[in-house]
């Protein structure tokens, strides 16, 4: 009976964290997304979405920094509910049009994604069995590429039938809705939290701190400052980037959603692999190597290329870049301190969002001295290419 009643409550956090990450992915990519239409409605300099990406990134990096408290004083649920709200309001902000919004959007917005995670983690971590706990980390990330997916699909719909700015409305209203229906579960998977926990400044070094010192952790985090970074470059600027090469806004989103469709199989394998069968560590290798090929191909497309072999190295990049997540996530709680699995998730998490902050700035840099949105993807290459070198290495170095 007690073995049943803890797969029921491991079924029932998994299907509610992966539709709390849907919710969240598809808030934080749909700006991205649709951002030729805002684009060419407000007349902007397309390098403007690296600032919009970079705001966000920096937002991400502050929370995550500081959410280990909150996760532990108000519950991983509470916290995932304020993150789905936090992206309602940011995709309102948006809509509204200024630049000044839609700055305020991306620090809400990004803010609220980036507690997302790590509060599934922390949920997901009291009911997974250690050794499964890869796939079933693998299981909920598939939320991310599915958000994506939707994204991708029904973004460009919504904005020809309602603009762009009635697209981000809809989103947020199925946010906001979403947080409300978890409402709940709230007594059962907030029953741990701790509400005699306060919050401190001290929280943003001691985040830091936990991951820092710690050598396995360390190399979690470098690798994950690579990995979040070339997924935000992905994410951001692939749409745009077809749309330069004389895709229409629809045809560009059908590709990027069929591409992100190939990284939930692929999370959900790797996830198998490295639950007892590869060492996660080897796998993550493996996958930078993947990641460092699919990008510099992807830097070599031209206008003449044939959607079917635009579409497959985009996949590749797909179940590379957007694949990563369970695999990291799970090594990470595993190697994380009882009780502070919120605390090393934010931690690790935090040095991805570094490089989400800075390698699309990097691009958007590339971009806008040499007016191709190819450089900027084999450029991505390389720091894929080096930690996946570190990652096989035996001494780790």
């Amino acid at each position: 009976m007690r073995i049943g009643r803890q797969l029921n409550m491991l079924l029932l956090a998994l299907g509610a964290m992966f539709l709390q990450q849907t919710f969240a992915a598809l808030g934080k990519s749909l700006p991205p997304v649709i951002a030729p239409a805002i684009v060419a409605d407000l007349r902007l300099d397309p390098t403007w979405l690296g600032i919009y990406v970079a705001l966000a990134a920096s937002a991400s990096l502050v929370f995550q920094l500081g959410c280990g408290s909150f996760i532990v004083r108000y519950g991983a649920l509470r916290t995932s509910q304020v993150a789905l709200a936090m992206l309602a309001l940011g995709l309102v902000a948006a809509s509204a049009g200024p630049l000044a919004l839609f700055a305020l959007s991306a620090v809400i917005g990004g803010g609220g994604a980036a507690v997302s995670t790590p509060a599934s983690s922390h949920l997901l971590g009291r009911y997974s069995p250690p050794r499964y706990a890869p796939l079933v980390f693998s299981i909920k990330q598939t939320a991310v590429p599915a958000g994506l997916v939707l994204a991708g699909l029904l973004g460009p719909l919504l904005t020809e039938w309602s603009g762009w700015r009635g697209t981000l409305r809809i989103a947020a209203a199925g946010c906001f809705a979403f947080a409300l229906m978890l409402e709940p579960l709230r007594k059962e998977f907030d029953a741990d939290r701790i509400p005699e926990r306060s919050f401190r400044l001290s929280d943003f070094r001691t985040t830091l701190t936990s991951v820092t010192r710690d050598r396995d952790l360390r190399a979690l985090s470098l690798a994950c400052f690579v990995f979040n970074g070339l997924q935000t470059v992905f994410t951001s600027y692939f749409v745009i980037y077809l749309t330069a090469l004389g895709y229409s806004l629809a045809a560009a989103g059908f590709v990027f959603s069929v591409a992100m469709l190939v990284a939930v199989p692929g999370r959900i394998l790797w996830g198998w692999l490295g639950s007892g069968h590869v060492a996660p560590r080897v796998v993550m290798g493996g996958l930078a190597f993947g990641m460092a090929a699919s990008s510099a191909l992807t830097g070599l497309y031209g206008p003449l290329w044939p959607v079917l072999l635009v579409g497959l190295i985009a996949a590749g990049l797909s179940v590379t870049a957007m694949s990563w997540h369970g695999v990291l996530l799970a090594e990470t709680a595993r190697l994380a301190p009882e009780g502070s699995r919120g605390t090393a998730t934010g931690g690790v998490l935090s040095f991805g969002q570094i490089g989400a902050l800075l390698m699309p700035l990097g691009y958007a840099f590339l971009l806008s001295v040499t007016g191709s949105h190819g450089i900027g993807f084999m450029a991505c290459c390389l720091p894929a290419l080096l930690v996946g070198i570190a990652l096989v290495r035996p001494d780790g170095r």
